[in-house]
């Protein structure tokens, strides 16, 4: 609709400009008249089809423009766009990650607490129950039979100055263990002068400890003991390690046979 207003704009001014040109113009015929409008309008129509020319060029020029423009901001979207979208997945992948993480943070915290609860909890028990139990621990002395000439033979110590928990039977020689842990072991033998023992400290039948003891000018002694784990129910004992009727211990009131033990840590 512009371009139509413009077109009859250049018509009317076109015509216009002829007529006031043909009023200043001598006429010399009705000839000569009219072949001098036909020129003029001819030439009017050449310059109005030349000026639609330019006008429909700078339309397409101002058109293509128009769509370099429409399709550059559309690049730019659609750029933008996929530029959010990557933005968005990238966080959305990192705030995933981080929420793992933290569940697997809030997992592991829990379970340590709760193991660190119930160890305490444990110990808590443990103490209960060891306060509540007397101390565990024996001594014990004289030995009935001096002659150590069986094989095997178990040393029985036949008084007691301490028997805590009361593990050790006087009438066998034999510790049994109230409960189990770590235990402290001791023997001190005597023998008379050139007398000979040998001597051991039995776990269950297995010997941890021994010891030979001789002299022969005085009646002498000597110690050994060991530390060793004991379960609850398990034995401990002292026995001669080799008989013989020269086999044999020494005991009066300034010598001392004796057999101790107690619960180091359970």
């Amino acid at each position: 609709m512009r371009f139509s207003l413009f077109f009859s704009f250049v018509i009317v001014f076109g015509i216009y400009s002829y007529n006031f040109s043909e009023a200043r113009e001598p006429v010399c015929s009705k000839f000569a008249y009219e072949e001098q409008l036909l020129e003029k309008m001819i030439r009017t129509e050449i310059k109005v089809e030349s000026m639609v020319n330019e006008v429909k060029k700078t339309e397409d020029n101002v058109i293509r423009t128009l769509s370099d423009i429409k399709r550059a901001v559309s690049d730019f979207t659609d750029m933008f766009a996929d530029m959010k979208e990557n933005i968005t997945d990238e966080m959305l992948k990192r705030s995933d990650e981080i929420e793992r993480r933290e569940e697997s943070f809030k997992i592991l915290f829990e379970e340590t607490r709760t193991n660190l609860t119930s160890d305490m909890k444990a110990k808590r028990e443990e103490l209960t129950q060891l306060q509540g139990k007397p101390p565990i621990a024996f001594h014990v002395h004289h030995v009935a039979d001096l002659v150590l000439d069986k094989a095997d033979e178990i040393v029985i110590f036949t008084k007691s100055l301490i028997n805590e928990g009361t593990g050790y039977d006087t009438s066998t020689g034999i510790f049994t263990a109230p409960v189990g842990g770590l235990y402290q072991f001791s023997v001190h033998s005597c023998v008379p002068q050139r007398g000979h023992a040998f001597i051991g400290l039995v776990l269950e039948g297995k010997v941890i400890a021994a010891d030979v003891n001789y002299d022969d000018v005085f009646h002498t002694c000597s110690a050994f003991g060991a530390i060793a784990r004991v379960k609850s129910g398990e034995k401990v004992w002292v026995k001669s390690t080799s008989s013989s009727s020269s086999r044999q211990l020494y005991q009066d009131q300034y010598r001392m046979i004796t057999f101790s033990g107690m619960l180091v840590n359970n």
